[in-house]
């Protein structure tokens, strides 16, 4: 028999965990579920944050440093990450205000979400985190019941880290000014961002200060540095493989662990659970879909009239496919190429350039997704950000993107550092997982779209763009086939 392709495995390991969730609910062994087979599901998280800062780190190092020589690259260098740049802060913008709109994570219960929200606190207070929204369900008396219900603290124990939580919070507020996000970014001392999964920002600055500083030292110098870090790189993307293929069994034991918690003997609430669910991925499909049909045939229309709506998808339709399937804008880099050059016509002086960048950096549909993760997660734990909050997500995921491996479930990873960023439990990707792969194919669908777009609009600047509105875009593939 042949074997089952991960993907296929993760699904069968998430469905089984849910459905395991489902029968202890059912008959009482929550309790038994939460202790024996859940803490293999935060085994699974613990290591997914080990990878991720080194991982994060190394990555922006390479990327940064992958640009070249700045002074032979000059124009075409910076016009290229700026482009990069406008369409990941657009796509996480887009994001944000449609969650904003839809709301998924309030149209859940309401009673569901007050569990969600008392689990939240108890959680920030054990890990010193402030509450987001300065308000605390466990100073009201008449939630303290229901939170001796969800933990085993007492209530004299509740209290004191409600009290604790808010002197903090109090301090904090009083000694910082409005700047200080600003002057938060700036690490005093590397080894201690590293050390803190609350500094990330620290480490991703430190990345981009170290590989642009690495860009302006004679070649000889940073070339044995650039090998480095490149094989430092590789290192850890073996490891975020190898923790992979175990994905499926540690999937099985986060969903049942994560679905009981939530559910605990009452089977009603995971019907709420997979009712966020469902508006949560409709949200991400209807932002995917925006970029994809309306944002990248629009930059085409205004930087390059002569490709019509339809011969942009033509063009693209192979590569398209293949980072659906693929789910990795890595694997479909060399059909991109091919696609932009032999379809669009880019020069592939540009392409060479422009797409490998494109598929370390640009991460629009990744960005996209992870705002709208961040803002569900916080709106069913019952927790309004911010502006200021929201847009430290617009900051750290279009930051963050740069060290987003090009392979599959990397944006799960990334993920982890956007809602650490804000403060928020790392655990609950878990909440998400179920839905996470299909619209991981559908967010690399947007990742390679935009580097095609971007690439294509570079090469037309440059003087560097002649496309063949007359040629067969299948041609070429169908030439390769016969061969």
């Amino acid at each position: 028999m042949k074997k089952l392709a991960l993907h296929w495995q993760i699904i069968i390991g998430l469905v089984l965990g849910i459905l395991w969730a489902l029968l202890s609910s059912a008959i009482g062994w929550s309790s038994f579920t939460i202790d024996w087979i859940a803490p293999f599901g935060t085994i699974f998280i613990n290591l997914l944050k080990l990878i991720a800062v080194p991982l994060v780190l190394f990555s922006i190092i390479n990327g940064v440093a992958g640009i070249g020589d700045p002074a032979s690259l000059g124009r075409m260098g910076g016009k290229t990450l700026l482009a990069y740049l406008i369409t990941t802060v657009f796509a996480v913008a887009v994001g944000l205000v449609l969650v904003n709109l839809i709301g998924p994570g309030k149209l859940m219960d309401q009673e569901s979400r007050i569990d969600n929200r008392i689990s939240y606190e108890i959680w920030a207070n054990s890990q010193g985190y402030q509450i987001k929204d300065g308000i605390n369900y466990l100073q009201d008396p008449k939630f303290m019941e229901r939170a001796k219900k969800i933990t085993d603290l007492s209530r004299a124990e509740l209290q004191d880290a409600s009290v604790s939580s808010k002197l903090e919070t109090a301090d904090s507020a009083k000694q910082s000014g409005p700047l200080q996000p600003l002057v938060d970014i700036v690490p005093q001392n590397f080894f201690s961002a590293l050390a803190d999964n609350g500094l990330m920002l620290q480490v991703i600055f430190f990345g981009l200060f170290f590989g642009i500083s690495l860009l302006f030292i004679p070649n000889e110098k940073s070339k044995p540095v650039i090998e480095v870090v490149d094989s430092i790189m590789e290192v850890f993307l073996k490891m975020v493989d190898l923790v992979m293929k175990a994905a499926p069994f540690f999937v099985f034991a986060l969903l049942a662990g994560v679905v009981s918690k939530m559910a605990g003997d009452d089977i009603s609430k995971v019907v709420e659970i997979f009712k966020g669910l469902s508006w949560y991925s409709l949200t991400v499909v209807l932002g995917l879909a925006f970029m994809i049909f309306v944002v990248y045939p629009a930059l085409f229309k205004i930087f390059i009239k002569k490709v019509s709506y339809t011969g942009f998808f033509k063009a693209m339709g192979p590569a398209q496919t293949l980072a659906f399937s693929t789910s990795s804008s890595a694997a479909t880099l060399p059909v991109t190429m091919e696609c932009v050059e032999d379809n669009l016509g880019v020069d592939k002086k540009v392409t060479s350039f422009v797409l490998p960048i494109g598929a370390t950096v640009n991460m629009d549909g990744t960005c996209l997704y992870q705002a709208v993760a961040v803002v569900f997660l916080a709106q069913m734990h019952m927790i309004d950000l911010t502006l200021g909050q929201q847009l430290t997500i617009v900051l750290t995921a279009t930051l963050a993107s740069i060290g987003s491996a090009a392979v599959p479930s990397a944006g799960l990873v990334m993920l982890i550092i956007v809602l650490e960023s804000v403060g928020l439990n790392p655990a609950w990707i878990a909440i998400i997982f179920p839905v996470d792969r299909i619209l991981d194919m559908m967010r690399t669908v947007v990742n390679v779209t935009g580097d095609a777009t971007v690439c294509s609009i570079i090469a037309k600047g440059e003087g560097l763009f002649n496309y063949n509105a007359d040629k067969d875009p299948n041609e070429d593939w169908k030439l390769k086939e016969k061969a």
